[in-house]
């Protein structure tokens, strides 16, 4: 055979759709020639007793049972380039016997094994083209010879052209042969180009399906938001980070005006898309939470380098920006402190002797009851000055945690028995919201102080009276004091845990920035919001309230 191996050198095995349209044309070819010749001999009268109708017919019934045979074997075929080789060697047989039942030199069907060689470099490397010509050739050749010796067997009906020459027989042979090999050589060559071609588009092929494949992975697994942003301004793609950032499906923003959907980011106006190397903008989320989003865009070119889209990526910076925000007040109370604590020293002393010679000169009785009055003051307001002294170094260089085990809910009772005795407490109900024996982990002096400040800040923002309700979750994570004043002003909430920061005649702002400092010292934080009844309610989560945080 002409290979052995299922792949020969040169080529691919030819496929299923190949072959299947090789044996379609095959049965063309059958209808269009040998059809035409029983036709034109039917026209010519040659139907009749003596003609070789008979063995046209012949080889009509065997090549179209040869074909259907073929195509109902094709499915379970597994070396399809054995079955191509078979295929082309029953050809060469065909065409031969058609020649030879024509009239051998005399048939007008030599350029059968023409369109043999050409069919077999669709499927056939180079070297196994010139073996089906060669082979043309031998065969083509060898029925000449035997039919100018006379060794032909010259069958019934058959005619044979008489006193052809010998010049003519060479003649022929030399044209044909010449023929088969020349086709050979440019079926060959032209297989090799197709081949190469279609190889370098196969792989050409798979490059794009792996950079596809790449640029979908690229597009699920980055943690930044890519979406595409077409010349009228609709969003055209969304990856799966940019859903997860902003809680939007692909399907809830496709084709939607960018504009809309993110109205702070100036990637689309006046009809023309923008590019922002980097930007900020907020964006409220589908459950009502304001998003600050970092973006930047650039433009997505056509073929032409034309603008076609503005490819714009962003992340949510709002846990960053918060972080950074921690960080230099953290920076601030460095700052702060390392002040505070050379300042409080050179403060106290000249208070102390203030203090002390006031109260010494009190203690006299030289002095008339309104400059007693006058001195009282000045104690007084040195005291005052004194505990602001305090409260400073507490916000501003604030001591490391202690962590010990403490009971919160024992803290609340003895804060809730300390404020019966205190005049700011007269019109106020304490509601108490926590189950006893509730132990977490802190800093129980600090803390104390924290609560204490929480609790005063309760009671000051009532001063007509109100309930205040001190609360605490059974794994002691949430820690909440809530009271039912006039509540926070929304142009201030983001204000009231800053020093010195007040709306008290007489508050020193420095309550809740202590609180603050503390609450971040124990790895948690705090939260103002509104309460039940609209006053203020402040809660403090622990670290160790993952849900919280």
């Amino acid at each position: 055979m002409i290979g052995n191996t299922e792949e020969g050198r040169g080529g691919s095995a030819p496929s299923l759709r190949q072959l299947t349209w090789f044996l379609a044309i095959r049965v063309l070819v059958l209808v269009l020639f040998l059809g035409g010749s029983i036709l034109l001999r039917f026209a010519d009268g040659s139907e009749m007793a003596g003609s070789p109708l008979p063995y046209l017919y012949a080889l009509v019934g065997i090549s179209i049972l040869q074909t259907l045979g073929s195509a109902l074997w094709l499915p379970r075929i597994v070396l399809f380039r054995r079955f191509v080789q078979l295929q082309v060697v029953w050809d060469l047989l065909f065409s031969v016997s058609l020649i030879y039942v024509t009239g051998g030199i005399g048939s007008l069907f030599s350029f059968l094994f023409l369109l043999v060689i050409i069919s077999a470099s669709f499927f056939l490397s180079r070297h196994e083209i010139y073996f089906v010509a060669s082979a043309a050739a031998i065969l083509y050749g060898s029925l000449l010879d035997l039919q100018y010796y006379g060794y032909l067997p010259l069958l019934e009906g058959l005619v044979f052209p008489k006193q052809v020459d010998g010049q003519t027989y060479f003649f022929a042979v030399f044209i044909n042969v010449t023929a088969f090999f020349l086709t050979a050589f440019l079926g060959g060559t032209l297989s090799e180009r197709l081949k190469r071609s279609v190889q370098a588009f196969e792989k050409k092929a798979i490059d794009y399906e792996e950079l596809g494949n790449l640029n979908r992975t690229i597009l699920a697994n980055i943690s930044s938001g890519l979406m595409i942003v077409n010349s009228q301004g609709r969003i055209r793609s969304f990856n799966v980070a940019a859903s997860k950032l902003t809680g939007l499906s692909l399907e809830e923003v496709y084709d939607r005006d960018v504009r809309a959907l993110f109205p702070g980011f100036a990637a689309f106006d006046n009809g023309s898309l923008q590019v922002v190397k980097r930007g900020e903008g907020e964006f409220v989320d589908p459950s009502g939470r304001s998003l600050l989003l970092g973006y930047s865009s650039t433009l997505v070119r056509d073929p032409d380098e034309q603008p076609s889209a503005l490819l714009i990526t962003f992340q949510d910076l709002t846990a960053f920006k918060e972080m950074q925000e921690q960080l230099q007040r953290s920076d601030r109370l460095a700052a702060v402190g390392r002040l505070a604590s050379g300042m409080a020293h050179e403060i106290r002393n000249p208070l102390a002797s203030i203090s002390g010679s006031v109260q010494l000169l009190m203690e006299t009785g030289a002095v008339d009851k309104a400059g007693l009055r006058l001195m009282g003051i000045v104690v007084r307001e040195v005291d005052r000055l004194n505990g602001l002294l305090t409260d400073f170094l507490v916000y501003a260089k604030p001591s490391p945690p202690r962590f010990e085990a403490v009971d919160l809910s024992a803290l609340f009772d003895e804060l809730a028995e300390m404020v019966t005795v205190d005049p700011r407490f007269a019109a106020v109900k304490i509601r108490r919201e926590y189950s006893p024996g509730v132990v977490v982990s802190v800093d129980r002096k600090q803390f104390r102080q924290a609560l204490w400040d929480l609790v005063i800040n309760g009671a000051e923002a009532m001063p007509e009276g109100g309930t205040l309700t001190l609360g605490v979750s059974r794994d002691g994570s949430r820690i909440y004091v809530e009271d039912t004043g006039r509540g926070i002003p929304e142009g201030i909430k983001e204000r009231i845990f800053e020093p010195f920061f007040t709306t008290k005649d007489f508050g020193t702002g420095l309550g809740l920035a202590s609180v603050l400092t503390i609450v971040e010292a124990h790895g948690g934080r705090i939260e103002a919001e509104t309460g039940r009844n609209g006053g203020a309610l402040f809660t403090i989560y622990l670290a160790s309230d993952e849900t919280g945080r």
